[in-house]
């Protein structure tokens, strides 16, 4: 075994976590988390260091994510905060000119590649997109993790490809001043 096992139970709350932001079931989070831990402890000959360990067990847990949606076990409730909408395009608004353009350009965040390798980093983003509306954060999470299409995700969620656009913008903004603000600012 080219791992020990108690990495499993380290990285468990995480996988939690992103999973019950996809699914929106805890029951059916900690199944598919089970579902991983068991696909990994069954054959782990199969992780062959190529990645971390992390990286591998993610990539076991989006598979089995994607699934579920196939499946459709789960029930979609979503919550519509209108006023958590209005405040997003107020501030999404702020960030530029009547003519469309940015208020301040934005900053030189360094060599993006050198920071990706660091964990640190992987645990701001984490805290940014929790920090994001469930919707916003669960329609981000579908497209840049479990790499859905937009028709995916709009079938999946009930909503048009123009809401999908306009909540991946808001997502991407968001985040990008949230890192701003606690990775690349706190590096210069």
């Amino acid at each position: 075994m080219a791992f020990d096992p108690r990495q499993l139970e380290i990285l468990r709350p995480q996988l939690v976590r992103f999973a019950a932001l996809q699914l929106r079931n805890d029951a059916l989070a900690e199944d598919a988390v089970s579902e991983t831990v068991l696909a990994v402890l069954e054959h782990p000959d199969r992780f062959q260091e190529q990645s971390s360990f992390k990286t591998y067990v993610i990539g076991i847990l989006k598979h089995k994510l994607l699934d579920q949606l196939r499946r459709g076990k789960r029930e979609v409730q979503l919550n519509t905060d209108e006023d958590a909408d209005r405040s997003d395009a107020d501030m999404i608004d702020a960030l530029f000119t009547a003519s469309g353009h940015a208020v301040e350009a934005a900053p030189s965040w360094g060599n993006p590649d050198q920071a990706l390798e660091r964990k640190e980093f992987f645990d701001i983003l984490q805290l940014c997109i929790d920090k994001l509306p469930a919707k916003t954060g669960r329609i981000f999470m579908m497209r840049e993790w479990l790499e859905l299409d937009t028709d995916a995700i709009c079938k999946e969620l009930d909503i048009t490809a123009a809401n999908a656009w306009v909540l991946l913008y808001r997502a991407r903004t968001r985040l990008r001043e949230c890192l701003q603000l606690n990775w690349f600012g706190a590096q210069a």
